[in-house]
């Protein structure tokens, strides 16, 4: 079976890159986030919520909010990362070891998201659609439910050799020194399943010279966006709103952009 956790429950030093990666940084999601948590009441539900890149902030803001995440390692380093708040913060988090397939918190919330592209580590149909049906029912009538994909690049899926390496980031230093440069590669692309293998490779330098190359390997699935609508439309859900990125621009606008869908439940 993969993991649905994208990777994070099996490769430790996954997690320790985590809060150092750039291209999470360069999402501009937390305050748009962090916004519409403030206008909507008191709580949150951040599923797969990892080290508490966003939970964090939006309990900052004074909002109580429950992160659900199936990976030991992430909410170890996000419960490391709490200890460090002030106690006004902590008493306002709650983690919850759990699968976003299959859970029951016993309560609903104004707020429910996944952020991310964590989604995208359910490669099947009847696990998204499990997720989503557990989301619809921890969601308030009148509470807002947000998705985030990326948007499918059809140019890069399909010319680009599976054998090459792309998107270097900005070198990152680590508190102890070592300096890690990390790029990513697609490969085992399958367009029936619409799937492909991911890997994160971090070429790491240590203070004293020495090298080595560190790899996060973790199978995603593509979803586009209308095929997307229709799944959260079968898991009762109304589509609000779908931004291509977190400035609320329009899809299509931006190449390839971001699918950022918000949702409601549906009145039928």
């Amino acid at each position: 079976m993969s993991d649905p956790t994208g990777g994070y429950r099996d490769f430790d030093f996954a997690v320790e890159f985590y809060d150092y990666q750039l291209w999470s940084q360069m999402m501009g999601d937390i305050d748009f986030y962090v916004d519409l948590a403030r206008s909507l009441g008191d709580s949150a539900l951040e599923l797969a919520s990892g080290t508490g890149r966003v939970l964090l902030p939006i309990a900052r803001a004074g909002i109580s909010v429950t992160g659900l995440d199936l990976s030991d390692p992430m909410l170890s380093r996000c419960r490391e990362k709490l200890a460090e708040e002030p106690p006004e913060v902590q008493q306002r988090v709650t983690l919850v070891h759990g699968d976003m397939r299959r859970f029951d918190l016993g309560r609903t919330f104004p707020l429910v998201f996944i952020a991310f592209r964590s989604f995208q580590a359910l490669l099947t149909t009847e696990d998204q659609m499990a997720c989503l049906s557990c989301a619809h029912r921890h969601l308030q009538p009148e509470g807002r439910f947000v998705l985030n994909l990326f948007n499918p690049w059809l140019e890069l899926l399909v010319n680009q050799a599976e054998d090459e390496e792309f998107g270097e980031m900005p070198p990152m230093t680590l508190p102890d020194g070592r300096r890690v440069v990390t790029r990513q590669r697609s490969y085992n692309r399958d367009f029936f399943r619409q799937t492909f293998e991911a890997d994160i490779i971090h070429r790491v330098t240590h203070p004293d010279g020495r090298t080595e190359r560190l790899v996060q390997s973790f199978p995603m699935r593509w979803l586009y966006r209308f095929e997307a609508e229709h799944l959260l439309y079968r898991c009762g859900f109304e589509v609000l709103s779908v931004y291509a990125d977190f400035k609320k621009r329009e899809v299509g606008s931006i190449n390839p952009g971001e699918l950022i869908f918000v949702c409601r439940p549906a009145v039928r």
